[in-house]
């Protein structure tokens, strides 16, 4: 039988802070989970880009959206808003950016957290 396994996300294994947004993240076992916090003006293009580098992000998400809204727009030019209460798989190669006056708030579910926002070598 197995054992249940907890953390806190309050209390992250690792914090990691960019412009107008924050990674905290925790590994639960073999899980990795991300919460992002990403302020008003957020936007990937100028808030991690100039930290990780590429025309694009280049990591798939599995994200449910605690608060607030994101516009993710793919490379293709497809654009889609999430909000509240939506869970999405974002494919690897988009840009995204908080919409309107609120911090978004969202947790990834997947091993891409831990690359997150990490600078390039």
């Amino acid at each position: 039988m197995g054992e249940i396994l907890r953390k806190n996300i309050d209390k992250a294994d690792e914090v990691r802070t960019f412009d107008k947004g924050t990674l905290e993240i925790v590994t639960v076992g073999d899980v990795i989970f991300g919460r992002a916090i990403f302020e008003p003006g957020w936007r990937w293009s100028e808030s991690v880009k100039p930290i990780v580098g590429g025309d694009s992000c280049q990591h798939a998400h599995k994200t449910y959206v605690l608060s607030g809204r994101l516009e993710v727009r793919l490379d293709d030019g497809t654009e889609m808003e999430l909000g509240p209460g939506d869970v999405a798989v974002i494919p690897a190669g988009h840009d995204a950016w908080v919409v309107g006056d609120e911090s978004c708030v969202a947790v990834d579910f997947d091993d891409n957290s831990i690359e997150y926002a990490k600078p390039t070598s």
